[in-house]
């Protein structure tokens, strides 16, 4: 039997993305995003407040990118989210990490997080009930270390970082339970 909860955001897990971008000076800035989600094959929508010192500068850039957390950064992602632009000045040099320019887009790319997708500003969504931006992925870049030997993503080597809402933990993946578009094979059949 099931107990009523009330209202709560029940998604999980939900991912633990790294959110960067320019200010007019040229200044990195990043925070911890975990209301977001890959809205299409080349397109990634964040679900962010408008007064984040982040989004504030992604609008004027039209430009950012989008890391994804691992473990073994775990302490500088939590502290991305913790910690505002708006009344820190130095957000991001106080991590010690490094932030080299995007090749395809005006954003930085976070050297120490292994997999980011640099992005153009593509659409804001507005409405009474959602304020979203959305992105046009122009390239991924993966560190080789999280690499196969076929050369896409391990899961398994990402070691990237999940949010649970319920306990407000982070938790990794990267055990395989099962194949896409095989699993429910059989139930094709009946």
């Amino acid at each position: 039997m099931k107990k009523n909860l009330g209202v709560i955001p029940a998604v999980y897990p939900m991912p633990v993305l790294m959110v960067a971008a320019y200010d007019e000076g040229g200044k990195v800035n990043a925070m911890n995003a975990a209301w977001g989600m890959i809205c299409g094959m080349d397109k990634i929508a964040l679900f962010i407040d408008e007064d984040h010192k982040t989004t504030q500068n992604l609008l004027k850039t039209k430009a950012f990118t989008v890391s994804i957390a691992d473990r073994a950064h775990m302490d500088v992602a939590d502290f991305f989210g913790i910690a505002t632009g708006n009344k820190m000045e130095d957000k991001f040099e106080r991590t010690g990490y490094h932030a080299e320019k995007s090749a395809f887009v005006n954003a930085p790319v976070i050297a120490e997080f292994p997999l980011v997708m640099e992005c153009e500003l593509a659409e804001v969504v507005n409405t009474e009930n959602m304020y979203a931006i959305v992105g046009k992925i122009v390239n991924t870049a993966a560190d080789e270390s999280v690499l196969d030997d076929n050369g896409k993503v391990s899961p398994a080597k990402l070691d990237a970082l999940t949010f649970d809402q319920f306990q407000s933990g982070y938790y990794t993946t990267g055990e395989q339970a099962g194949k896409a578009w095989n699993a429910g094979k059989g139930l094709m059949k009946k």
